[in-house]
């Protein structure tokens, strides 16, 4: 199994950022793709997530507005478009896949972690 990252970077305030996290070794159809970020100091949080196979995103309260998450099923990817990103975005992101059930979409459910992709904001 892999879920690989790519897109991070460093951003200044108010810009935009797209991440990616390509999937294998898995039926991605039968999984809850999400994104999950770690700053330094804090806990895991959950960003956002979406039920691959009826496209049903999810989002935390705090970021719905600034967040959207898409999936290409043929190409077993999901994707994170982040905008108006602040400061306290700053964080480390990581890809997950957790096996489509009831609560899929919360981190304690999370079966696969990618590597993570360093996204840092810029005041």
């Amino acid at each position: 199994v892999q879920l690989v990252e790519s897109g991070g970077g460093l951003v200044q305030a108010g810009g935009s950022l797209r991440l990616s996290c390509t999937t294998s070794g898995f039926t991605f159809d039968d999984y809850a793709i999400g994104w999950v970020r770690q700053a330094p100091g804090k806990e895991r949080e959950g960003v956002s997530c979406i039920r691959t196979n009826d496209g049903s995103a999810y989002y935390v309260d705090g970021l719905k507005d600034r967040v959207t998450i898409t999936s290409d099923n043929a190409k077993n990817t999901v994707y994170l478009q982040m905008s108006r990103l602040k400061p306290e975005d700053t964080a480390v992101y990581y890809c997950t896949a957790a096996r489509l059930a009831p609560g899929a979409c919360t981190v304690a459910a999370v079966d696969y972690w990618g590597q993570g992709t360093q996204v840092t904001v810029s005041s």
